[in-house]
């Protein structure tokens, strides 16, 4: 099929695509926001208050939304470097030729088939295991949900990009690195020069997901600690939650607070993005 075909035909295959993105995620969208400046219970029972929502819920004492703002930052950078260094370090070893390294990739990417609650209740079980010997359980403190997070996050996504580095550095030339080896380039300025260089698409997109995943955290967070102790292991994505489901006549605010949370995720997004793309054109 020719260029002028695909031209031709290409509405036929959109169509289908672009009504059912309209349909999930536009027409939502749109609702949402018009919802988050009302008062309601039911979609039918709008009634328009302009910024009450977002000026009540900034101002409430008794929310924790700031903090779990600034935990969820946290945690987004923590998990976000650890499984991307761990990834690529497991991506470098699996590329090695040695005996058995398909079986490796295997059971390294079987956990980010395993859905998030049930996750998040497997690894509940284990850890309170372990921190019984101590006396102490993931509820204890905000200090161990935040580490028993990390720990789950980082077990069910390292093998995730885990695949996509492989498939970055498998596509570096042959001749590109053999060139280097001649020069006298060792393992480390190989690496440094070569390898990380030449692999920067894929450190783009796996960024990019590990930090939308961090910060749209809300499965693994509900089953693991659900907010406890005091909401202070309390994520944004379970704040809003708890907030819209949680609160009689707060369904508003709990609205407001989801746009402002996809503001702030869109942003985070694009920034990484446009600064990880900038280092793509530089090397």
């Amino acid at each position: 099929m020719n260029k002028k075909s695909m031209r031709k035909y290409s509405p036929i295959f959109l169509l289908p695509m672009l009504i059912a993105f309209t349909i999930g995620f536009i027409v939502p969208f749109i609702l949402g926001v018009y919802l988050s400046f009302c008062e309601f219970t039911t979609v039918t029972d709008a009634k328009f208050v302009g910024l009450k929502n977002y000026i009540r819920f900034w101002n409430d004492p008794t929310d924790v939304f700031v903090h779990s703002l600034w935990y969820t930052a946290l945690f987004a950078v923590v998990s976000t470097v650890l499984i991307n260094v761990l990834g690529y370090a497991v991506a470098l070893a699996l590329t090695k030729k040695f005996k058995g390294t398909n079986v490796f990739r295997t059971v390294f990417f079987m956990p980010n088939l395993i859905g998030g609650l049930i996750l998040g209740y497997i690894w509940q079980l284990l850890l309170n295991g372990v921190l019984a010997n101590f006396s102490r359980t993931l509820k204890f403190s905000e200090v161990y949900g935040f580490w028993g997070l990390v720990i789950v996050l980082l077990w069910q996504q390292i093998g995730y990009m885990m695949i996509i580095y492989i498939a970055g550095i498998q596509n570096i030339p042959g001749d590109l690195i053999e060139a280097a080896k001649i020069d006298g380039a060792n393992n480390r300025q190989l690496l440094r020069y070569v390898t990380i260089p030449m692999t920067m698409p894929s450190i783009t997109i796996c960024t990019f997901l590990t930090v939308t995943n961090a910060f749209k955290l809300f499965d693994q967070n509900l089953a693991l600690t659900d907010g406890d102790p005091s909401q202070r292991s309390e994520m944004l994505a379970l704040n809003i939650f708890n907030t819209f489901y949680g609160r009689t006549g707060w369904e508003g605010v709990g609205q407001a607070k989801a746009v402002i949370f996809f503001l702030l995720v869109a942003v985070i997004a694009l920034i990484q993005n446009r600064l990880t793309r900038s280092k793509e054109v530089e090397q």
